[in-house]
């Protein structure tokens, strides 16, 4: 059975603005998917990615600036900047300098790395459900 055009441009009409969607999410790790309605994912999802960030700056890692002299550091730096809310707030708040002595160091910058790769991921699955390409 085919969709008439006025059901598929209503349907359209009812999705919100993904871009919106998709900045609110990059800015707080699980808001897109809770302004999609999707409380209890986002809540997992915001709750893992900020706890990860926590481990990362308690294991003494280093919150990296964008340096482009030195590619490996950009690249940190744009993977960490992947939560920006969070990012800002541990700035802030004077954390992240970096405990190189440390032997959970390393430990430290993968996890802060990881969370903010992870929530690229998270961003474009909000995305990706708020342009109606996926479901449940």
């Amino acid at each position: 059975m085919a969709e008439t055009s006025s059901t598929v441009s209503s349907s359209v009409r009812d999705l919100p603005n993904a871009w919106l969607i998709a900045g609110l999410a990059w800015v707080l790790p699980g808001t897109g998917h809770f302004l999609l309605g999707l409380t209890r994912k986002a809540f997992i999802l915001g709750g893992v990615l900020i706890f990860m960030m926590i481990v990362g700056l308690a294991f003494g890692g280093r919150l990296f600036p964008f340096q482009i002299a030195e590619p490996l550091v950009f690249l940190a730096a744009l993977a960490q900047w992947a939560q920006l809310a969070p990012r800002l707030v541990a700035e802030m708040g004077g954390l992240g300098r970096g405990d190189v002595v440390s032997i959970t160091y390393e430990y430290g910058n993968t996890f802060l790395i990881v969370a903010g790769l992870l929530n690229v991921l998270v961003v474009l699955d909000a995305f990706d459900r708020a342009r109606g390409r996926r479901r449940a």
